[in-house]
């Protein structure tokens, strides 16, 4: 069989006419090939992610390929930058595309705007085969036929039971067609479903799926524009580059009976990949699809990273930016549609690569958790390594105009990281490590600072400057006060808040050992005698 032949890019793209090649010879299994495709139209939508994060679970599981493609297609909704933020999106998520855009391969351009020459004759091919047509209607034209409909109280569909009345190559003689192919007449091309045929095929999530081609309206397939639609070039690249498996948004489930005839009609059924629609990422209160006007009335990032609109300036927040990690998101993502059959709720990504099952998705929506997302952050925030989270919060010091010591601020953080699920929460749980207070909260004062406190205090300081200055100071210091309070007949409030309050200026923060230990015996002594002065002014 001869080979057809296109030339793009200075490449030249083989369309596939047999599947030996996605095939091991020796075994005869077929290698699991998956897509990403994303619109550059915008940023990139968590669901998107999960969708990216899916395909790439169930290649690394089957030991395949995992592949960018960008479908710009739609150059009227492309957006300058959105590309490159998805690029960026996956590279801080630490999910790697084995080739695609930007990163190369045997099977490019991975662009669709790049594989133009290549859709025109498949669209072509399909015309001469008899599944598709040319259709000249203007814009005009289908409008006054949806007003006529909703006037008759009907919804007007480009079908086939309207197309013989429409201005398309099937109603037109072939000397008029050919009359206005030649004089440049704008045209689109439109699949032509047959009529009453029962359209079958299995989703492995969403079962057996049927859908009667009457119902259907014959989608146009290449437009006016010399650009093919998403449900042409999805075939054709899905196609040439061997793609094996397609796992997307169930948006797409009914566009599916319209994919599943493009194979048929090419004849390419023996090689069409198995489907899979995953199911939507629902509002925190579970109805409807997530969106962005929910991330903002509720204050949530639905974006892996920041992004701000070309146009309009408007910066809408992103995970990475709101101070969550990236194994944190990739962990909860994962949980969001997928469950493991386990109790288990933490995984590295190695783990969900071994235990993923496309099995294991739920055919129902998934409600996002926000509570969940920073359970998730808080649980990676402790597992992460003192050292790193120290020198991340050493450069906010240094914003604020705090020099210190990465081994000072290692121990700071060992201490105080429980308290947080974010790392930008170090500070607020930690800024009385650096930092004297200057006031002391209004509440805790009148609660914890009565009559007599400064002189009992004022005693308790001459003991402790008793105490030799020492690694063990701040022990030593902590069994004296315990044994100060029990002699005395106190309440271990009453002496030991009104020091917390004298060394950290409220009644928060972490153990009195551990804060006597990382300042030092002269700085909580120091501190001690400022608040004593200070209230009982």
């Amino acid at each position: 069989m001869q080979e057809e032949i296109f030339c793009v890019g200075g490449r030249k793209v083989v369309p596939l006419q047999s599947d030996y090649t996605i095939y091991n010879i020796a075994t005869m299994e077929r290698r699991v090939r998956v897509r990403f495709a994303p619109s550059p139209t915008g940023p990139l939508h968590i669901g998107g992610v999960r969708t990216a994060l899916y395909n790439y679970l169930f290649a690394k599981k089957h030991g395949g390929d995992f592949i960018l493609r960008i479908e710009d297609t739609d150059r009227t909704r492309f957006v300058e930058g959105a590309e490159d933020y998805i690029i960026e999106s996956f590279k801080w998520l630490g999910l790697s595309f084995d080739e695609g855009q930007g990163i190369g391969g045997d099977f490019g351009p991975y662009k669709q705007s790049e594989r133009k020459p290549i859709y025109k004759q498949y669209a072509l091919e399909l015309v001469d085969k008899g599944w598709a047509y040319y259709a000249f209607d203007t814009p005009e034209e289908l409008e006054a036929k949806r007003k006529q409909a909703e006037a008759e109280k009907k919804t007007f569909q480009y079908d086939c039971t309207t197309r013989e009345g429409l201005r398309n190559s099937l109603s037109l003689s072939k000397q008029e067609t050919e009359r206005l192919l030649s004089s440049g007449e704008p045209y689109v091309i439109r699949f032509r479903f047959p009529k009453d045929e029962l359209i079958e095929f299995d989703d492995l999530i969403r079962g057996h799926v049927k859908m009667n081609s009457s119902l259907l309206d014959d989608k146009v397939l290449y437009k006016s524009d010399g650009m093919p639609t998403y449900h042409l070039a999805n075939i054709v690249d899905d196609h040439l580059m061997q793609i094996s498996h397609v796992i997307r948004g169930e948006e797409w489930l009914p566009s599916c009976p319209l994919h599943v005839m493009l194979y048929r009609a090419f004849g390419w059924e023996a090689t069409m990949p198995e489907f899979a629609h995953l199911p939507l990422l629902l509002k925190p209160e579970g109805s409807g699809k997530l969106s962005k006007r929910d991330g903002d009335r509720l204050g949530f990032p639905v974006f892996p990273l920041q992004w701000k609109d070309p146009k309009t300036g408007e910066i809408s927040s992103g995970y990475r930016e709101s101070g969550y990690l990236p194994q944190a998101v990739v962990n909860m993502l994962a949980l969001l549609g997928w469950n493991s059959g386990t109790e288990q709720e933490i995984f590295t990504l190695e783990e969900l690569v071994s235990k993923f099952s496309i099995e294991r998705i739920s055919k129902h929506g998934a409600r996002f958790d926000l509570e969940k997302a920073k359970w998730f952050n808080h649980q990676y925030l402790q597992a992460a390594d003192n050292h790193t989270l120290a020198e991340e919060f050493l450069c906010d010091l240094k914003q604020r105009g705090i020099e210190s010591n990465i081994d000072y601020v290692e121990r700071v953080v060992g201490l105080i990281k429980e308290r947080c699920s974010f790392a930008k929460e170090l500070w607020d749980n930690g800024d009385y490590f650096f930092v004297a207070p200057k006031d002391y909260a209004e509440k805790a004062l009148k609660k914890r600072w009565k009559e007599g406190t400064g002189e009992r205090l004022t005693a308790i300081v001459a003991c402790l400057e008793e105490i030799e200055d020492s690694k063990e100071w701040a022990e030593q210091a902590e069994e004296f006060l315990m044994n100060y309070i029990k002699e005395n007949e106190l309440n271990m409030g009453q002496i030991m808040n009104s020091i917390r309050l004298s060394i950290v200026g409220d009644t928060r923060g972490c153990g009195m050992v551990d804060v006597f230990a990382v300042l030092g015996k002269q700085e909580a002594l120091r501190r001690i005698k400022v608040a004593i002065e200070k209230i009982n002014l």
